[in-house]
């Protein structure tokens, strides 16, 4: 059989939801607003796909740079290099 090439490839175990937490998820959450400067700790909503980071970030720790429509983009460190997330807030939980 051919193997899946998909952005969601390999993410059963990682994009899955207890069975109470399925369902609509809290409107907060979409509406979330960060300052600039501020962290922000990245984990994937599997329910909504916009603004979905790679699965490589779930869970990685980020500063706010800007926002950019609905989403807001932030840096994070990937190894030694520094990247640029475009990520919406339904993804993003505050740290701290």
């Amino acid at each position: 059989m051919k193997k899946s090439k998909g952005t969601r490839q390999g993410t059963r175990k990682i994009l899955r939801k207890k069975p109470r937490e399925k369902g609509r998820i809290p409107l907060t959450r979409a509406l979330q607003e960060f300052g600039e400067g501020e962290k922000a700790r990245i984990v994937i909503e599997p329910s909504v796909h916009k603004g979905q980071p790679h699965r490589r970030f779930h869970g990685k720790t980020g500063i706010i740079q800007g926002k950019q429509g609905k989403a807001f983009v932030m840096k994070v460190r990937d190894g030694k290099m520094e990247k640029q997330l475009i990520v919406r807030p339904e993804h993003l939980r505050t740290v701290g």
